[in-house]
């Protein structure tokens, strides 16, 4: 008795068989021809930096295995915090994002005093550096003593989640426009109020439209949860540089720097194969 899989291969045509082979021998020579050229470029920069005049001071300032083994349990207690503020933010932004898109997409009457605080929300923190918002943050609201005493590294999530949720706000309302009318119309006929709409029709299709673009500013952001190292919080970034002021050694930034791109890897990978899905959702293979 045959499978349902033999089956399904004899319905499919003779052109569409070979047209699948070529692609297959295609995609291997592919992967071949850019391992051979990823040796090559390698061993030439290699060759390039081990025959420079200065590369033996290079290796030992900044390349130093012992130093790296010496720095990498401080650094990496220091991460510690990095994840922490990143955990926080994951969930804080989200939820402010959500809640700007939401009012710039109404179209009440009541609501346009908050459209208006939205719109004016976006455009000032997007236009204004990460680094000045962290310092008049950081540095701003302790000398008010509204809140009394805040931890520093509440202080930096602050204004890291006050600066992204401005650009994540924009993408989600640019889902939301991006659901054709129709869905909106075909709800309200159903009796569903506008909220029920939004929460049931509107947004979850909205969100997943922009996932990979949601997926690379959270890759951002990952990365950015270093810059609280500017207001004394001693995280990664602050270890390394307190290890250097010691051994005037460089090695614990390398060190710190990797440990970043080992942490964010898992969510460039994961973004990287969604775009390719979606990708191919969308063409149905339609490429030869």
């Amino acid at each position: 008795m045959r499978s349902d899989s033999e089956d399904h291969t004899q319905n499919i045509s003779e052109i569409e068989l070979d047209r699948r082979s070529f692609r297959r021998k295609q995609t291997v020579k592919s992967v071949f021809v850019s391992c051979f050229s990823l040796l090559v470029l390698a061993a030439v920069i290699i060759f390039a930096l081990s025959h420079s005049e200065g590369w033996a001071r290079v290796q030992y300032t900044y390349f130093n295995p012992e130093f790296f083994v010496l720095s990498l349990p401080q650094v990496a207690k220091g991460f510690l915090l990095n994840l922490r503020v990143f955990g926080c933010a994951l969930v804080i932004i989200p939820i402010l994002a959500s809640t700007l898109a939401i009012i710039r997409t109404t179209r009440s009457a009541v609501l346009f005093p908050l459209r208006v605080l939205a719109v004016a929300y976006t455009s000032l923190f997007r236009g204004l550096p990460l680094i000045i918002l962290l310092y008049l943050i950081g540095f701003g609201i302790p000398t008010l003593g509204i809140f009394g005493r805040m931890e520093m590294w509440v202080l930096g999530l602050t204004a890291i989640s006050l600066s992204y949720a401005a650009y994540v706000s924009e993408i989600i309302r640019a889902g939301i426009e991006a659901v054709h009318p129709s869905q909106r119309m075909a709800a309200r006929s159903l009796g569903f109020t506008y909220g029920r709409t939004m929460r049931i029709v509107i947004f979850p299709q909205a969100v997943r439209k922009v996932i990979p673009a949601l997926m690379n500013d959270f890759i951002a952001l990952q990365k950015d949860v270093g810059l609280v190292s500017i207001l004394g919080v001693v995280d990664a970034i602050r270890q390394a540089y307190k290890f250097t002021a010691v051994y005037f050694n460089y090695t614990s930034y390398i060190v710190a720097g990797l440990i970043f791109i080992l942490t964010s890897l898992p969510f460039i990978l994961l973004t990287d194969w969604y775009s390719r899905k979606v990708q191919r959702r969308e063409q149905l293979q339609g490429a030869v």
